[in-house]
C-alpha cells in the first residue's frame, strides 16, 4: 500500500501537464472491434464520447514489447471488474497490420478496445506533443471521470498499482458529487453586474 501511495502522489504532483494547450479539432477513430470513438482534446484532457463518465487508461503498445504482453492479462481482469466505470484504450504502435492484430486480440482474449497504428496515429501524435513521450512502451497516460489529465507512465505498472488508481480517481470522483452545492449570495460589484448584464444581452 505504501507504493500505491507514493505512486499516486507523484500522480497528483504531474496532474495538469496537459494544461494550457490548444483544444485539438474533433478526430473519429475506428477499433478492430468496429466502434467508433469521436476524440477531441480540451484544455485538460480528452473528451471522447463513447467513455463520458469513466476513467481511462490509454496505452500506447506493441504486439513486440515484452512488458505490453504482461501487462494485457492486468487489463483484462481490471476491465471485468470494473465494467462500466473504466475504459481501456490501446492504440498498437508498432504498426502491426490490421488483421494480423486483430488475431492477436481475438487470441489473447483481450476484452478492451484497441486500435491499429495506422489508424490511431493522429491521436498518438497529438497525445505524444502534450505529454513529451518520446517513443518508449509501453506508455500509460490516465484520465479521470471528467476526461481531465491526470498522468502518465513509461514503463509496467503493477495490476495492484492501477487498481489502486482507479480506486483513488473513484474516491474523488464521489467526494465531487457529495461536496455540498455553494449557497453563500456574495453582493455583486458594479463590474461584476455589468458583465452579467452584458452576458444576458446577447
Amino acid at each position: 500500500m505504501k507504493k500505491i501511495g507514493i505512486l499516486f502522489f507523484t500522480i497528483l504532483l504531474f496532474a495538469g501537464l496537459l494544461q494550457a494547450k490548444e483544444p485539438a479539432p474533433g478526430l473519429t477513430l475506428t477499433t478492430l472491434s468496429g466502434k467508433k470513438l469521436l476524440v477531441r482534446g480540451t484544455a485538460n484532457g480528452l473528451e471522447i464520447d463513447k467513455y463520458k463518465g469513466k476513467i481511462l487508461f490509454l496505452e500506447f503498445w506493441g504486439t513486440h514489447c515484452p512488458p505490453c504482453l504482461i501487462s494485457i492479462p492486468h487489463y483484462i481482469e481490471l476491465s471485468k471488474k470494473y465494467g462500466d466505470r473504466l475504459a481501456i484504450l490501446a492504440v498498437e504502435v508498432q504498426d502491426t497490420p490490421a488483421p494480423a492484430l486483430k488475431k492477436f486480440v481475438e487470441s489473447h482474449g483481450i476484452n478492451y478496445d484497441v486500435i491499429a497504428y495506422r489508424e490511431g496515429q493522429p491521436l498518438v501524435d497529438y497525445i505524444g506533443q502534450r505529454t513529451g513521450w518520446q517513443g518508449s512502451i509501453p506508455f500509460l497516460a490516465i484520465f479521470d471521470d471528467r476526461g481531465e489529465y491526470v498522468t502518465s507512465q513509461v514503463g509496467l505498472l503493477p495490476q495492484e498499482a492501477l487498481e489502486g488508481v482507479i480506486k483513488t480517481l473513484e474516491k474523488m470522483a464521489a467526494k465531487r458529487k457529495n461536496a455540498p452545492a455553494v449557497t453563500e449570495t456574495k453582493k455583486a460589484t458594479p463590474a461584476a453586474a455589468a458583465t452579467v448584464e452584458t452576458n444576458h444581452s446577447k
